[in-house]
């Protein structure tokens, strides 16, 4: 790999990680005063995806200079954990879908606002990584660009979806939203982290 697209790569997952760590503290903390089942489910989905990053990061990091072979299979490994846990957060996601509970939802605006910059810095990150991953053939690089491309679209969702119970508290209209977004969310990531892990069996 170009040394030039290998440091570029790092500081890209680095400053993707640093941006990451808040999530998990931050939504914790707006479930305080919220109890959105969309919420409770972007808490898991950030918390599970921040660690699927820093491996990804330390992997990508260790074995930028190895040799192709030794690089490949690491990338293997990583690229199943990255898939392993979108599925474990799609799974958790729908049931908490499920077994949310009906009623007050509580205060969902500091998960609206969470989820609404989630979506504009993933966006962001998602592009990056697309034009890193095409510039340098990195196997990392193209899963965490397809992990930012479905963390983008999910907190789009998730953002709708506490739009809806913020603008309608109580409604049952609220509540059918707030499941759905939950829904879409947990299938999304499912589906997403399925094919990654297919794709790695399929390399090997």
């Amino acid at each position: 790999m170009p040394e030039k697209n290998k440091k570029s790569g790092s500081r890209t997952m680095l400053l993707s990680v640093l941006m990451s760590a808040p999530g998990p503290l931050v939504e914790g903390l707006a479930l305080l005063e919220g109890r959105s089942a969309t919420q409770i489910a972007d808490f898991v989905r950030r918390t599970a995806e921040l660690l699927a990053l820093v491996a990804a990061f330390i992997v990508y990091r260790r074995t930028a200079d190895l040799p192709q072979e030794s690089r490949r299979a690491a990338e293997r490994r990583s690229n199943r954990f990255v898939g392993a846990v979108m599925c474990l957060s799609g799974l958790v996601m729908g049931l908490l879908a499920l077994a949310a509970p009906e009623g007050d939802k509580g205060n969902v605006v500091p998960g609206l606002v969470i989820a609404l910059l989630g979506a504009v810095a993933n966006t962001l990150f998602w592009r990056k990584y697309a034009r890193l991953s095409r510039e340098s053939g990195n196997a990392i690089l193209a899963v965490q660009s397809r992990l930012y491309r479905a963390k983008s679209l999910v907190d789009t969702v998730v953002t709708l979806a506490l739009t809806a119970v913020l603008c309608f508290p109580g409604s049952a209209a609220a509540a059918l939203l707030d499941r759905i977004g939950s829904a879409i969310v947990a299938l999304y990531l499912l589906c997403c982290g399925l094919r990654t892990w297919r794709e790695q069996a399929d390399t090997e």
